[in-house]
């Protein structure tokens, strides 16, 4: 039988809150952290929007000053997050669970991409004896899950996701299936990001895939008739999985029980959606055979929705295929009218929404909608929170190179309750 798994630790590192509790008010209160691009000078560039963590420091969150120097932003923010979830979870590093049975898988979109620009003007500027001797492990995807493999002492799977968008969302599927075949009691899962860069954001730009709007915290308008494009963004979202016994035994808190996962491919373009939803139809379908659930009994949906033409139109007609008539009863919600992209770090910190929407039976709203488009006319929550006893709800996490991902999470009832 497959062991069933559950959340019992969240951590965050986002542009509008580095901690729990900040996240939380400030998302269910539509609160915007989208500004103007502080990172470097933006002031050629189409856009120079952002939604970026402008007060982190790394020596505030367990991170040695020595150490943080050899680590990129992005690594930086993911052990960060980490820590966060471990501590949440009331765990330490003397907890009397296995430390071989305790693995990591954290996803990035990018990586390092702030070491490779940075290194790769000394190159040019002062030639290779000048390149830094940390260039390679700053800048690999993989050394989050090293670092924080090493630095909590976890010696089960050590694993990472490069999967565009979906990075997250499938570190949290595939570590749910780890421990589920029985190959771990535990993993830390999820994802980080730092790539607001001038390489990576004229990328964006030379792309036109970034709103170019001149009011920063009304850019980020998903499924809003006006949307011009999506906004940058930077952070992580980490989460510790747990085998249900494990949990229950060490009298863990229990934010829910994942009970569903599906992935799926476009098989269509590098980075426009299918144009008739099959790969998202696929993800969200397999999430739901996945769970044995049938689509009207999902109360929430934490959406993809980004902000651009063809992510929200197409979603939404997915929505449409898979919830048949209880996708106009359903509540849907997108996080980056707040936070903005977080790229390969979105599916986790919109999945920690989404838990925290669950224990306080509160829909964080999609804020900045305003004007109704034909093709998203869906309910969106828009612009203020809902108060909705959310027993079951599914996140989405969708990519380039047609990459897709969705989660169903259920709300956790103990036996002595049922």
């Amino acid at each position: 039988m497959n062991k069933r798994v559950v959340v019992t630790g969240l951590g965050v590192i986002s542009p509008i809150g580095e901690d729990l509790s900040t996240f939380w008010s400030s998302l269910s209160s539509g609160v915007s952290g989208v500004g103007k691009v502080s990172h470097f000078d933006a002031s050629d560039f189409p856009s120079q929007l952002g939604a970026e963590v402008s007060e982190f420091d790394p020596t505030s969150h367990h991170i040695d000053k020595r150490e943080a120097r050899k680590m990129d932003r992005f690594t930086q923010f993911a052990v960060a997050a980490a820590f966060q979830a471990w501590s949440d979870a009331g765990l330490d590093k003397n907890n009397s669970l296995q430390k071989e049975r305790m693995g990591v898988a954290l996803g990035s979109g990018i990586g390092g991409i702030d070491t490779i620009e940075k290194q790769a003007a000394i190159l040019r500027e002062k030639g290779p004896r000048k390149v830094s001797p940390f260039l390679v492990p700053m800048l690999i995807a993989n050394m989050a899950s090293g670092y924080v493999s090493i630095l909590l002492e976890l010696q089960g799977p050590n694993t990472t996701v490069v999967t565009a968008c979906a990075s997250a969302t499938h570190t949290i599927g595939d570590s749910y299936r780890i421990i589920q075949r029985g190959d771990a009691d535990l993993m830390v899962a999820g994802g980080s990001e730092a790539a607001i860069t001038p390489l990576a954001y004229s990328g964006f730009c030379a792309a036109r895939a970034l709103s170019t709007r001149s009011e920063p915290e009304k850019a980020s308008r998903p499924f809003d008739k006006e949307r011009d494009g999506f906004v940058m963004g930077e952070g992580a979202g980490v989460v510790i999985l747990e085998e249900l016994e494990s949990a229950l035994t060490r009298g863990a808190q229990i934010y829910g029980e994942i009970v569903g996962y599906g992935m799926s491919g476009d098989a269509y373009h590098v980075t426009a959606p299918d144009t008739d939803g099959k790969g998202a139809c696929l993800s969200m379908q397999r999430c739901l055979d996945d769970a044995g659930i049938k689509s009207e009994e999902v109360d929430y949906l934490n959406a993809h929705g980004t902000s651009t033409d063809y992510n929200d139109k197409i979603e939404t007609l997915a929505i449409k295929k898979v919830f048949d008539e209880h996708a106009y009863r359903l509540a849907i919600s997108s996080n980056k009218s707040m936070i903005g992209h977080l790229l390969g770090a979105a599916g986790g910190a919109e999945f920690i929404a989404t838990l925290l929407a669950m224990k306080h039976n509160l829909i964080p709203p999609t804020i900045n909608y305003e004007v109704p488009d034909p093709d998203c006319d869906l309910d969106y929550v828009p612009n203020t929170p809902r108060q909705l006893n959310v027993k079951l709800a599914m996140s989405n996490s969708f990519g380039f190179g047609g990459t897709n991902g969705s989660l169903l999470v259920k709300k956790y009832i103990s036996e002595g309750q049922e």
